[in-house]
């Protein structure tokens, strides 16, 4: 019902800024694309079959072993993911999102598709390759909103595309959750309705006009030479810094993303290659800055640790109830986990808290608190402890990506943010395919799934270490820094009223 509400008053609100904006001109450029993503992201997200996925795979329908599905079939999403990410990154801005997001559709329904119909492990493989390819296309449904809309409107667009999504992910799983409990529907027919709605995403993806620029390969203002330190911080109310903030005064984030203005046109395979060239000079720039830097590690170590969890969570709730004799639960989990973890990164905004300073030991703090949740889905063997121990860890990691995530972006420009946020992903990718060839992979350890949560309740452990360790050391540093500069201080005040008194004792000895 929260979920509908949600819904209801997103249509209502973007149906009025749609009519009050309607006679603007700018409109057109902004509305109907924001429109035409919002109903594409509602319908690849509304997914009742979801959360049900394992009970399915090891059920009647597809009677596949948990071992099987363990160590043999999920493996190769992470896999694929990984293989598909960089490229995918890449020929996203290229091609100009629009194509990307044809592809996505067209992997959802082979997904389904094979979900529904096909058998075996080999086939199961295949299912998990080409989720692989969705997940991996994800980037180009919000790089699309920035080159179809101006940057003043950016956040709002973004604001409505990601309250649709969250919107129709937790009214999918309240319905898959409904439809199994009170209506006795199969898996099967689940994965029949998901189907149906990834359907009428592709559809809606062939609506979406074609940018016309992208962020890196197809900039409007390529020829152009961006301002230098000087004029940038001149320029009047920029939305967001040119580059990062700590390196104002190198040479080399002076430069910018766009290249320099030459007479001659570039050939394509040129072009390429200076954007490329240009991307690898970013990257370093930014991360030479520190902050940045840890805030950067943590993102890729915790978001590796959360998607292994994310990805073997269903098979450690169907081991301690197995869904063929237990009643299943998962879809209204997963509805109370996406519900509590919108309010954990909204209550961010309104939490008045030097994270320069203190971020470090939240990350600390809360990777402690996931380690917890963790150990306690190992060493319990009560369902609904599990269930809890997920609610919690679910949250506090949307808390902390979240407050990660403004840390960063503010610091960057938004092709950069994109940029980092790509490479940061990337390396989680390939932390997280570390973890499976060890420990989940048949050809590695291929660790029962129980042990497997020992293995990450440790590794968020170890997270909580490195951060509790280095915001203690910036907490002392900060404390003495201040102590030194009172300190200097009062000398400095001492030394001036014995100055003050020489002075006026000379000035009374001449009189």
């Amino acid at each position: 019902m929260g979920s509908i509400i949600l819904l209801t008053s997103f249509l209502f609100s973007f149906a009025a800024e749609a009519m009050g904006c309607c006679k603007q001109e700018k409109s057109k450029t902004w509305t109907f694309p924001t429109l035409i993503l919002c109903l594409y992201g509602f319908f690849c997200m509304m997914k009742p079959s979801e959360p049900f996925l394992t009970p399915y795979l090891t059920g009647p329908d597809k009677n596949l072993t948990t071992d099987e599905v363990t160590n043999q079939i999920f493996p190769v999403w992470t896999y694929s993911y990984l293989a598909l990410l960089f490229p995918v990154f890449l020929v996203t801005d290229y091609v100009r999102y629009k194509p990307v997001l044809l592809l996505q559709g067209i992997s959802f329904i082979v997904t389904w598709l094979l979900l529904l119909f096909a058998h075996g492990v080999v086939a199961m493989q295949l299912v998990e390759f080409f989720y692989g390819m969705v997940t991996a296309t994800e980037v180009a449904y919000y790089a699309y909103i920035y080159s179809v809309v101006s940057t003043d409107r950016y956040r709002r667009v973004t604001s409505y595309c990601r309250s649709i999504t969250l919107a129709a992910a937790t009214a999918a799983a309240v319905l898959g959750q409904l439809l199994v409990s009170l209506a006795g529907v199969s898996y099967f027919h689940l994965n029949a309705i998901t189907l149906a709605s990834v359907s009428l995403a592709f559809v809606c993806s062939f609506f979406l006009p074609m940018p016309q620029k992208s962020m890196f390969f197809h900039r409007k203002d390529i020829s152009q030479t961006p301002p230098g330190a000087d004029q940038a911080a001149a320029a009047p109310d920029p939305p967001r810094p040119s580059r990062c903030q700590e390196d104002k005064s190198s040479a080399p984030a002076a430069r910018g993303l766009a290249p320099e203005r030459q007479d001659d046109t570039p050939s394509p395979q040129q072009h390429v290659l200076r954007v490329l060239v240009q991307l690898s000079t970013d990257l370093r720039d930014c991360y030479s800055s520190r902050k940045l830097l840890y805030w950067s590690l943590w993102w890729a170590l915790a978001t590796a640790g959360f998607n292994q969890v994310l990805n073997y969570i269903q098979v450690l709730w169907d081991f301690r109830a197995p869904s063929h004799s237990s009643a299943v639960y998962n879809g209204a989990v997963e509805a109370l986990a996406t519900f509590l973890s919108s309010v954990t990164s909204f209550v961010v905004q309104y939490m008045k808290i030097n994270w320069d300073l203190f971020g470090e030991l939240a990350l600390g703090i809360f990777s402690a608190i996931d380690a917890g949740s963790l150990f306690l889905m190992y060493f319990t063997t009560n369902i609904w402890a599990c269930y809890a121990g997920y609610l919690v860890f679910k949250a506090c990691y949307m808390f902390l990506i979240t407050i990660a995530t403004f840390q960063i972006a503010v610091n960057l420009s938004m092709e950069r943010y994109a940029l980092m946020f790509g490479f940061n992903n990337f390396v989680a990718m390939v932390i997280q395919t570390i973890l499976t060839v060890v420990v989940v992979d048949s050809r590695g350890l291929g660790l029962d799934i129980v042990t497997q949560f020992l293995i990450y309740g440790s590794y968020f452990a170890v997270i909580d270490g490195i951060f509790l360790i280095r915001s203690i050391y910036m907490l002392v540093s900060s404390k003495c820094k201040r102590k030194t500069a009172r300190s200097c201080k009062e000398h400095l005040n001492h030394a001036a009223h014995e100055s003050t008194e020489q002075i006026v004792t000379g000035d009374m000895t001449r009189l």
